[in-house]
């Protein structure tokens, strides 16, 4: 498939671009700051609650996004109410951190607690969940990584 915009590029890197160039220093720096960012933001924009509450409606059986939104929803948490979107992110954050898996049935995609996931539920339904060493900002720092 060819590239529409493939003259209008190379002509940008000729003229526009010709004189600008950056160190390996600055590039680091500028990835650096751009992975910041989105940690940082990834990181503020999910709270404990709904965490758990969404670890919670995976405890006993797989669910695809739309039935994990709405049991959501059941349960007055809103924080995916205008941007669902937000919880697809946190549902794939969740499972590179081997918290979910995913499956594939009949076109849609389930979402499962895993081992790590059941534990880390198990650890905050206990008594003196607070004073557990693994927090849960502990997996969101882990996840925003």
């Amino acid at each position: 498939m060819n590239d529409p915009f493939l003259n209008f590029k190379k002509s940008m890197k000729k003229n526009v671009f010709k004189d600008l160039s950056f160190t390996e220093e600055r590039k680091a720096r500028v990835n650096e700051a751009i992975q910041s960012k989105r940690s940082s933001s990834t990181l503020h924009s999910f709270s404990e609650d709904t965490i758990l509450a969404m670890l919670k409606s995976l405890q006993l059986e797989a669910k695809h996004g739309f039935e994990i939104s709405t049991q959501l929803f059941q349960i007055e948490e809103h924080s995916f109410l205008h941007n669902e979107g937000q919880l697809y992110t946190l549902l794939h954050l969740l499972e590179n951190k081997e918290v979910l898996v995913s499956m594939w049935r009949a076109d849609k995609k389930y979402y499962a607690l895993t081992t790590k996931g059941r534990k880390y539920l198990a650890a905050t339904s206990r008594k003196g969940y607070a004073k557990q060493p693994f927090l849960l900002k502990d997996l969101l720092e882990e996840v925003s990584l």
